[in-house]
């Protein structure tokens, strides 16, 4: 091999393991992995290891290659059970939450900085997109209700759909090519509508086809599913639709149809979207130049106060009037929308079509993400215990490629005692647990045994649960039934379920 090629392996394989270990480092510390990833790709630019890069387009389309697996993963790891319920609010999110976003950020940086009404909604449409790095990274590792966690997974997944169509219109009528606004709208609404249809084409032919080939390696299953999401995008962008929607419906469907060897295609589609966030954040924080930053932090500051303070909030409000969420879980809502890589990404748009001002937007969305993200990623576990939202008693999955499990078609659960839980002096059997699914193992104080009926759990535990999947819902409503009411559940109905608020 040439030199320049083995220094290039060499500087990528230090950057990939740095990268991977940052990720206990920046659990530690509560700082977001992304902003470790911008960091070592500020320091290998021109203001740090001297390495000049400044390919917009080569930019943008790796950013779409790397949203592509991003979303594809979080579709394949969504629960239909879990996100049917919050299907409306997350569409509503995506849609009316995104113009009412657009609107408000558009009409402050317009009256406080000046700017264009054409720019000041693009910096709008920009910003609008939540980013799904960020919240399935950040939302897996903290303890919340799967209705709030569904909701905001969901909206990351389908709303970078829209919100892509709107910065390409915004931008195409600010480098001087527009439409009428009635043709606007339609395009929008068939790409929309023909982006879900040809998900659903795709999630279902690739449904049939694993489940009746019979593939020579369980390692060829993986890459097979990752391929029919990225056909769907393929497909979607081909007939002028919606690829980033298309790959989502598509991985939920996948995600959803109890494939052989599943544990196997989310453990390689989880170390996938992983590598795609830090080869996506590197490349952002080499494209970005130090030296204008500073001119961009009184606006980033600006747009982000109005977007975190009023645009989100008031999104979330009025998507959030038709259905039934209290006021504790909109304000979660409000303060959980994380922006990440994907506006970073969107502003490239404007900059490769040569939008006048798209310098400044690009320099003010990657200083806006830098400090916000780190001041609501940060405290989002904060403000779920001050508002109330938490759920330490909820059950989280394993990934675990297991042959018994795979066979049964049961998953692992796992669960925590914590604190003030009413789980606290519950012997095993007054779980009331449905028949197919069982405590295997308790750990306690650092040693494992496995639990009699009569065993009484304590403030510590951890518990390890198999169920099989057409008890596995019933298990943890089960189980968050009893961690309200404690022993006292099975007087509550028969899951213990409080009525709603």
């Amino acid at each position: 091999m040439t030199p320049g090629l083995d220094v290039a392996l060499l500087v990528g394989a230090a950057v990939l393991l740095v990268a991977v270990g940052a990720v206990r480092f920046s659990t530690r510390l509560g700082v977001p992995s992304l902003l470790v990833y911008l960091a070592l790709g500020v320091l290998l630019g021109e203001a740090g290891l001297g390495i000049r890069f400044d390919d917009v387009e080569l930019t943008r389309v790796l950013g779409f290659c790397a949203l592509i697996v991003i979303i594809a993963e979080g579709g394949l790891t969504a629960r239909w059970s879990t996100l049917r319920p919050v299907l409306g609010l997350a569409a509503a999110l995506s849609t009316v939450g995104v113009v009412v976003s657009i609107v408000v950020v558009g009409v402050v940086v317009h009256l406080l900085l000046g700017l264009d009404w054409r720019l000041a909604l693009l910096y709008g449409a920009v910003l609008s997109s939540t980013d799904a790095a960020a919240v399935f990274a950040t939302l897996r590792r903290l303890r919340l209700p799967p209705r709030l966690v569904a909701a905001l997974e969901a909206e990351s997944g389908v709303n970078d759909a829209p919100v892509v169509l709107l910065v390409l219109v915004l931008s195409r009528a600010g480098a001087g090519v527009a439409h009428p606004w009635w043709y606007e709208v339609l395009l929008v609404g068939y790409e929309l509508s023909a982006g879900a249809a040809v998900g659903v084409g795709a999630g279902l032919a690739g449904r049939y086809a694993l489940r009746r080939a019979a593939l020579p390696s369980a390692g060829l299953y993986p890459i097979a599913v990752v391929g029919f999401t990225v056909l769907a995008y393929a497909a979607g962008s081909v007939l002028h639709a919606s690829g980033f929607l298309a790959v989502y419906v598509a991985g939920v469907l996948l995600g959803n149809s109890r494939l052989p060897h599943r544990q196997a295609i989310l453990g390689f589609a989880d170390g996938l979207a992983w590598l795609a966030q830090i080869g996506l954040f590197v490349l952002l924080g080499l494209l970005v130049s130090p030296r204008r930053l500073d001119s961009a932090v009184l606006p980033a500051v600006i747009t982000g106060l109005a977007l975190l303070l009023l645009a989100r909030p008031l999104s979330v409000a009025i998507s959030a009037l038709p259905f039934r969420v209290n006021l504790r879980e909109q304000l979660f809502l409000s303060w959980a929308g994380l922006r990440g890589a994907v506006p970073v990404v969107l502003a490239t748009i404007p900059l490769s079509l040569h939008v006048p001002g798209a310098d400044r937007l690009f320099d003010a969305v990657f200083v806006l993400v830098v400090i916000f993200t780190l001041l609501q990623a940060g405290t989002l576990a904060r403000a779920a215990r001050r508002l109330g939202v938490t759920a330490p008693a909820e059950a989280s999955e394993i990934l675990l490629e297991t042959a018994p499990l795979e066979r049964m078609r049961a998953d692992l659960l796992q669960l925590e005692v914590p604190p003030g839980s009413r789980l606290a002096g519950v012997h095993v059997d007054e779980l009331r647990l449905p028949v197919g699914a069982a405590v295997t193992l308790v750990l306690r104080d650092g040693v494992g045994f496995v639990p009699g009926a009569d065993t009484r759990l304590k403030v510590g535990d951890s518990l390890l649960i198999v169920a099989t999947a057409g008890v596995r819902d019933e298990t943890e409503r089960r189980l968050r039934a009893v961690s309200r009411r404690g022993r006292l559940a099975r007087w509550f109905g028969e899951y213990g379920e409080e009525p709603a608020r």
